[in-house]
C-alpha cells in the first residue's frame, strides 16, 4: 500500500523554505551590521532578526513531528488545512518582530496554535490507537 501526504509534505517544505528565508536574512543583517559569527550581541535589529530565526527552529522541533503524527492518524487534508496556519503565523512573526519586538505576539500565537492543535490531535489519537490495539 501507498502512502502519499501531497499537503503535509507541501505545508513542511513552506516551513522549510521560509525557515531558509529567516537564515538568508541572518545573514544578510550579520553583513548589514558588521557582525561576523559566532558573535551573537549587535544593535536590536539584529538580534531580533536572529531570534525570528532561533524561535522558528525551537518552533519547528515541536510543530513538524507533529504535523506528520497527526497526518499519519488523522489524514492528510485535515493535518494540511491545519498546518499551513503555522507558516502563516511564522510570516506575520517575522514581520512584526522585524519591526518591533512588542509586535510579534500575533503572528507568534498564530504559530503556536496551530502546533497546539496538531500536537493535542496526535496525542488523542495515538492514545486510541494504543487502546484499540492493546486494550
Amino acid at each position: 500500500m501507498t502512502f502519499v501526504f501531497p499537503l503535509t509534505g507541501l505545508v513542511t517544505i513552506i516551513c522549510l523554505f521560509i525557515f531558509l528565508w529567516m537564515g538568508l536574512k541572518t545573514g544578510q543583517s550579520r553583513m548589514k551590521h558588521e557582525t561576523p559569527a559566532p558573535a551573537m550581541q549587535g544593535p536590536d535589529e539584529l538580534m531580533r532578526v536572529m531570534r525570528v530565526h532561533g524561535n522558528t527552529i525551537e518552533g519547528l522541533m515541536m510543530f513538524l513531528p507533529a504535523l506528520w503524527i497527526f497526518a499519519f492518524l488523522w489524514g492528510d487534508l485535515l493535518a494540511g488545512l491545519i498546518g499551513v496556519v503555522y507558516p502563516i503565523g511564522r510570516l506575520l512573526y517575522a514581520k512584526g518582530y522585524y519591526a518591533e519586538a512588542g509586535k510579534r505576539s500575533t503572528g507568534f500565537m498564530i504559530g503556536f496554535l496551530s502546533t497546539a492543535v496538531l500536537l493535542i490531535g496526535s496525542f488523542i489519537g495515538l492514545v486510541m490507537a494504543a487502546m484499540s490495539v492493546y486494550g
